[in-house]
This record gives structure tokens, sequence and C-alpha cells, in this order.
């Protein structure tokens, strides 16, 4: 057995510097230890999807990152383990818990993830081992991690057994609530724009030094047929992720972030609002573009007619709250978002549809993420004086 320090203390040597995750009872010593030391950044998530899609932010942003879960929330974690960081070969260490290990007695709802939990993360082509049961044996195991996360560019993954680390005291300060935030509406009447049009006015106002997180479907493919530049990522797959992405960016670092979500996939993850607008980063700008509809599969509704995106982000923490339907109003709510600090919300209604000659994005998905990589992690180039 080992304690939270022996394994915190080894991780920070092979350079792990952010965690996030979902608490199981078997990693509560582990989790304790990350919140209790002043020098970790820990972020707890809504779901097990989310943290991967925060800690693949965190990546980009030029962190090495652990995600800590238990063997149930592994199905959550499924979607982005595969169609985020396999495309995007974005690494992680990942740590699950074996609730429901074969011979142990447990709950009942841990009976088929425990008989299937190292199947599973074989069949997601990731490398596993054993959690490291002694101290003499953590600096190895990380090490040979480092090396195979290096040389695949995927996470690989410790399980973790009851037990397996000594239980360890939470010292954790209460989160402070946040302040109220501040609401804008900008009606309008007439046509909606479309989402081609927002976009091409987006990139006439979005700064040269933010960094830009485009949702899965035709958002991204729009915003690479306007413009392709080092500050865009085009995320493919993991719908709902783009959020947590975005809040795993601005947590580390300097540059404004920008996260251009769909309706239908911030309905997917709407639990990561209340995680931004409990970490809140000032300088990420959350826009929700909400055609009503899921465009990329034909057109089927959403259920966002019913929704206020941002009085929900409002009663999540977020600072800044706005909705519009019209380029005018998204432009007076985006330059107010930039002024205020944030995390800001925009919720701009749209018409559903497309431009007819749409592209994809040509630069194969592991080269965007280093290109983004490289942009964020690059020296912020201040604008010359006049």
């Amino acid at each position: 057995m080992i304690t939270a320090d022996d394994f915190i203390t080894e991780a920070g040597r092979a350079g792990f510097d952010f965690y996030t995750g979902v608490p199981c009872s078997f990693l509560t010593p582990l989790i304790n230890g990350v919140l209790s030391s002043p020098a970790l950044a820990y972020v707890g998530a809504a779901s097990e999807g989310e943290a991967v899609a925060i800690a693949s932010g965190a990546w980009l942003a030029g962190r090495q990152t652990v995600v800590m879960c238990q063997n149930s929330g592994l199905g959550n974690a499924v979607n982005p383990l595969t169609s985020l960081n396999h495309p995007f070969r974005i690494p992680t260490l990942f740590l699950t818990t074996w609730r429901g290990e074969p011979g142990i007695p447990d709950e009942p709802q841990h009976e088929i993830m425990g008989q299937i939990t190292q199947d599973l993360i074989a069949l997601m082509r990731l490398e596993q081992a054993p959690f490291p049961p002694a101290r003499q044996a953590l600096g190895p195991a990380l090490a040979h991690a480092v090396e195979r996360m290096e040389a695949t560019g995927l996470p690989y993954a410790f399980v973790v057994r009851k037990d397996d680390v000594a239980d360890t005291p939470l010292n954790q300060a209460p989160r402070p609530l946040p302040p109220p935030g501040r609401r804008e509406d900008f009606p309008a009447e007439g046509d909606r724009p479309s989402r081609a049009a927002v976009l091409e006015h987006f990139l006439a106002l979005v700064p040269d030094e933010a960094g830009v997180i485009a949702t899965t479907g035709k958002c991204g493919r729009e915003l690479f047929t306007l413009a392709d530049r080092p500050q865009h990522l085009y995320q493919v797959g993991s719908m709902g992720g783009a959020s947590g992405m975005g809040l795993g960016v601005a947590l580390n670092s300097r540059r404004p972030v920008v996260v251009l979500d769909g309706d239908g996939a911030a309905l997917m993850k709407l639990g990561t609002f209340a995680t931004v607008g409990a970490y809140a980063p000032s300088n990420l700008i959350h826009v929700v573009l909400d055609n009503g509809v899921h465009d990329s599969t034909g057109g089927q509704a959403t259920v966002s007619a019913s929704v206020d995106f941002a009085m929900v982000a409002l009663a999540c923490g977020y600072r800044y709250g706005a909705s519009c339907a019209s380029l005018d109003g998204f432009e007076a709510a985006f330059r107010a978002a930039l002024a205020s600090g944030g995390p800001a919300l925009i919720h701009l209604r749209i018409a559903p549809g497309s431009m007819a000659k749409l592209g994809r994005p040509t630069v194969k998905p592991a080269d965007v993420a280093r290109r983004f990589r490289d942009f964020l992690t690059a020296p912020i180039t201040e604008p010359s004086p006049a």
C-alpha cells in the first residue's frame, strides 16, 4: 500500500501537474491528497466524459494531466476517449477503479463493469497496467506510462483496486459563491442570420491572440471553410465536449478562449455549465449558436426552443449572459463579453442550414491539436503602440 503523497510526489517528478475527475471511494485518498495540496490543480467534473474533455483542454494548454474516475463511469468516458483523444492523439494518465472485482463482494450495479473493466480499456486500444502496489514501483511504472504516452499519443490507464492507497484526510477550503452575473438582451426583428454569416462576422471580431474551439459538426466545417488559422481547433466527435475543452484551456492559459458551441451539443453536456461557473475562468467566452436542430444529421429538432441558455449560464455562476438573434446583437454582446470578463455566455438564435459549398478540415486532427498547442503555449504578442 502506498500513500497519496507517495503518488503525488512521483507523479510530479514525471511531470503531471493537472488533475480532474469524478470521485470514487477507492480514489478518496488520492483525490483528498490532490485537493489538500496547494501546489496542484484539481477540477471536479460533473461527469467522467467532461473530465476527459477538461483534461484534453489542459493538455492543449501545456499541462500534463491525470483523469480519475470509478470504472462505472468508463461508459461516460468511452465517447471522448475514442472520438477525441484517439483522433487528436491527446494523452492523459487515466486512473480508473476496479469496483465489482470478481471474487470481492460489492454492490450489484458494479458486477458487469467489474467483469469487463480491463477488456473495455483494451477494446478502446489503450494500454493499461495495475496501479503500482508499492512505493518503489511507482517511479518505474509512471516512467513507463510516460514513455508509452509519448510513443502513442494516447491515454495510459492504471486500474486502482480497493485499499491500493492508504486513507488520507481531506483539507479543502469551501468554494466561495460567485457574485451575481449580469444579463443583457438584444432583441431583433426579421430573419435570423445563418451560421456562416455569424462565423464570418466573428472572424472579424475575435482577437488575434484568442484560441477558438469549434464544436463538432458543421460549425467547425464552416469555420475551416471560411478561414483556417492556427488558433482554431475543429472538434470532431466527442459531442458536447467543446465547453469542457475550453474550460481546460482557459484555466491554464492567459489567452482569451472562445468556444463556439451548438444547441444540441450544449444540451448534451449541460452539466459543464455548472463546472465552468464554479471555476470561473475570466478569459472564457462561450457562444451557443442555436439553430434549434441537429443540422448535421438531417435537421431533427432539439429541445432548445424552450431553453434560455443565458439564464442557465447565469444560474450556474457565469459572470455575463446575453441573448441575441441578429449580427448586430451578437457583435454588441461579444464586445461586452470581451470588455467585462468571463466566464461569459452568448446565446445566439440562428437559422437552420449550412453553406452550399461546405468543406471539411484537410488538416489531420492530430496536426490541428499540435499546432493549436503551439499557438496556446507561444508568448502572447502585445499590440504595437500607436
